[in-house]
């Protein structure tokens, strides 16, 4: 479907038989053998009005988006009392009904939503709904929820045509002090802020204070008949996207995204799933409990996600470049089969990339570029990954292979241009994606 008619669609038009509600999905880990959700829930349909939903049995639940959560928001203590905040965010693919994934990971005291709503954007990046399109949110029935610190939520299904390629809006309401807010920076994607309990406003006129942050949301799934499942992107900024041109989804996964939505091939009807997080290591986690490493938050950020079928992993740089350079080539090789080894107990392929050329940025030097080799040498002779991604070959310069092609160059000498971004997908071997069974939900 194309993006542009995307955004003209819309409330609901699959017919749905009736559930009754089921108890709250609260969690401090996974929920079930996916990770992300129980059985039948009850869903909603226009604000304050009800609407008991189940999808036909022929169709499955999938991931259309996600992010990582990073950590407690910096300098606001007390959360946002008295606000509604609109993320803004992008699906892959989509479908007949929607699921939101709400969390409270980082905060210390319980998280008190007072309402949710989710709708398609108006416009790409306009925190204005298309009309028809608002749907409040339950959870367990109930329109608020509490998440207990450490926790997470799923909400019920709710009846609502997403497009592939559209904007969505996720809004919540929270009436009182929070506590730390559990948050993902660098989105790279403008999101929206409202004082007063606005979440189920249409026109966007009251969210006049714009933020790079997502808050709070983590997923979007959808019931379809049409995608196979999910890939995950496990990794770091690079995955993340944060040299990519703001709202304009040029991030390598928006575009991996793009060639299987244009393959042709149904079994490459894939949800793309982005869980990189800038800075991220495979082996340590940040400072002060932020950023957990990808050996740390693999269950939760990877394995568990909805529907998925194939992870690709793009994580060592860091370990390579970032102080305290404590490990050596072999720590990150043992750690990158480690995580390739709990993908495989799960029933996943896993693919895995070459660590891309970083000469000339600043924690470059002789010993930085000899750990680099070292480990790509290991993953091209395969005996880390299923499958292996050369992004290191395909980025690099020619004339000095320790460095970035200057037209795949963002500037800083590690991270990618769109132009960049835009080699990375390309550089993927899309068959390679299929991979095993989808996780069921």
């Amino acid at each position: 479907m194309a993006r542009s008619t995307g955004y003209a669609l819309l409330a609901g038009i699959v017919a749905l038989a009736a559930v009754i509600s089921a108890a709250i999905l609260v969690t401090a880990g996974r929920t079930d053998a996916s990770g992300r959700s129980g059985g039948p829930l009850a869903a909603a349909g226009m604000p304050g009005v009800p609407n008991q939903a189940a999808p036909a049995a022929s169709g499955s639940w999938v991931g259309t988006w996600s992010t990582s959560p990073v950590g407690g928001e910096p300098n606001v203590p007390d959360g946002y009392a008295g606000w509604s905040i609109r993320n803004v965010v992008h699906t892959s693919v989509g479908g007949t009904s929607a699921r939101i994934h709400l969390s409270n990971l980082f905060g210390r005291t319980p998280l008190q939503i007072g309402r949710a709503t989710v709708a398609v954007a108006a416009a790409p990046g306009s925190p204005a709904a298309a009309r028809g399109t608002m749907r409040s949110l339950t959870f367990g029935g109930r329109t608020q929820v509490r998440i207990p610190a450490g926790g997470s939520i799923v909400s019920d299904p709710v009846r609502l045509a997403v497009p592939q390629t559209a904007d969505l809006l996720v809004t919540t309401y929270t009436p009182q002090v929070s506590g730390p807010v559990t948050y993902h920076p660098r989105a790279q994607q403008t999101s929206f802020m409202a004082f007063g309990e606005r979440a189920a406003r249409t026109d966007g006129a009251a969210y006049t204070t714009r933020t790079p942050y997502w808050r709070y949301v983590t997923g979007v799934d959808v019931f379809t008949r049409q995608a196979a499942g999910s890939v995950v992107l496990f990794g770091d900024s690079i995955t993340d996207g944060i040299t990519s041109t703001p709202g304009a989804n040029h991030r390598w996964p928006d575009r991996l995204a793009t060639r299987l939505r244009g393959s042709g091939d149904r079994g490459l009807r894939l949800g793309v799933l982005n869980q990189g997080i800038s800075g991220n290591r495979v082996l340590r986690d940040g400072e002060n409990g932020g950023n957990p490493s990808g050996l740390s938050r693999l269950e939760r950020d990877a394995l568990s996600q909805t529907g998925v079928r194939t992870l690709v992993v793009e994580l060592g740089i860091n370990d390579v470049l970032r102080p305290p350079q404590r490990t050596g080539a072999r720590e990150i090789v043992s750690g990158l089969r480690e995580i390739v080894a709990r993908g495989h107990e799960r029933g996943l392929r896993v693919l895995g990339a070459t660590l891309a050329p970083c000469g000339g940025h600043a924690g470059y030097n002789a010993h930085t570029e000899a750990v680099r080799q070292q480990v790509n040498a290991a993953i091209r002779a395969g005996t880390v990954f299923d499958e292996v991604i050369d992004f290191d070959r395909a980025l690099r310069d020619p004339n000095r292979p320790a460095a970035l092609l200057p037209a795949y160059d963002s500037g800083d000498h590690l991270h990618p241009s769109d132009a960049g971004f835009l080699r990375m997908a390309e550089t993927v071997q899309l068959s390679l994606l299929k991979g095993g069974a989808a996780a069921k939900v």
